[in-house]
């Protein structure tokens, strides 16, 4: 990934992330557990359903400490079966 991360942000910081998903109860614990992989820690997500309920939209604060490490958990949570979009 050719990002800027390192020039623009000083570490160690919190970045929210944002996953999309298709609806199911166990997609935050999913996304938790791959997070945990990565960055120990408590988290608690907020949760959004889509309009028409099809979709979940999750936002989560992660303290990050590289540019490499925020490049990780984007590339492991995108290869996750149930998310569609992390942002």
């Amino acid at each position: 990934m050719k990002t800027k991360f390192d020039e623009l942000l000083e570490f160690p910081t919190v970045l929210n992330f944002k996953v999309m998903g298709v609806a199911s109860d166990d997609l935050p614990d999913i996304v938790i557990a791959e997070l945990q992989k990565h960055t120990p820690g408590d988290y608690s997500p907020t949760i959004k359903p889509s309009s028409k309920g099809n979709y979940h939209s999750l936002s989560i604060a992660v303290t990050v400490t590289s540019k490499d490490h925020i490049e990780t958990i984007y590339k492991t949570l995108t290869a996750l079966e149930q998310v569609r979009y992390v942002l």
